[in-house]
């Protein structure tokens, strides 16, 4: 799981600090250099937004990657790219994000990498760690839990099922009180981060999904408010348009290797 130089795809600023703060300092404790993958702003588009708020959606970018480069300082993180493309949009991005993640790889000599878990806690998370997968034959991919919502109720940090190759981390009172200093670096994100816990941390060797099917049956963590009109935090993307996506690009890559 540590190697000497992790590579951690980080969907949207602050992944970083739910997933794997405590694991990112030990790593670091043992010699191995972390690299950060930034995949989206972590800002919806302007659209999603509200009409007052339209204007303003480049600040908000700025402001959140000023709060990634001091969680990113705080963890020892070296900002290998950062995309700015907005959340929810991982899966339009894939072809590009692929390239890069390859180029990423090369340049930094990667000998290991992190993911957040196929899990429905949101939909780049869900194309990350398919983007993951896709690297399993040259390099070990390791995924960590965040949170999902198997069986109509909130998780953090716990696997949707066990396979019996899962690593806890069990955080330390210090090892708390650093991640919780981290993730309220990410003070944009102080309502969306309240249900996060700092008492472990799960990993396990990246599992074999059917990307063709959303993670899990019932409703996805990132569905739960889908009967609300419109809200710039609901996200009204339906899992099967994630999985079609990944597909899609899952057969063209097939077409290209043939």
């Amino acid at each position: 799981m540590i190697g000497q130089r992790i590579l951690v795809l980080i969907p949207h600023p602050d992944d970083e600090a739910v997933g794997c703060a405590a694991a990112i300092t030990r790593a670091r404790a043992q010699g191995a250099m972390v690299f950060g993958a930034y995949l989206t702003s972590g800002v919806p588009a302007a659209e999603e937004l509200w009409p007052w708020q339209r204007e303003g959606q480049q600040g908000r970018m700025i402001h959140r990657r000023h709060e990634a480069q001091r969680a990113a300082d705080m963890l020892g993180i070296e900002m290998a790219s950062y995309q700015i493309i907005p959340t929810r949009t991982l899966k339009s991005a894939l072809e590009g994000t692929h390239d890069l993640l390859t180029r990423l790889i090369l340049h930094h000599k990667s000998d290991v990498l992190w993911t957040p878990a196929y899990e429905g806690g949101h939909q780049d998370h869900d194309a990350a760690n398919f983007l993951a997968s896709t690297f399993r034959k040259t390099l070990p991919v390791w995924e960590f839990s965040e949170y999902n919502f198997a069986g109509g109720r909130v998780r953090s940090q716990e696997f949707i099922s066990r396979n019996g190759t899962e690593q806890e981390i069990v955080l330390k009172a210090n090892e708390r009180r650093f991640k919780r200093a981290v993730l309220e670096t990410y003070v944009s994100e102080r309502k969306n981060l309240s249900h996060i816990w700092a008492e472990r941390e799960v990993f396990r060797p990246l599992a074999e999904y059917d990307y063709s099917k959303p993670p899990h049956p019932g409703k996805l963590f990132y569905q739960r408010f889908q009967w609300v009109p419109f809200h710039p935090r609901v996200d009204k993307t339906r899992p099967e348009e994630v999985c079609r996506a990944i597909e899609e690009f899952r057969r063209a890559q097939e077409t290209m290797q043939a």
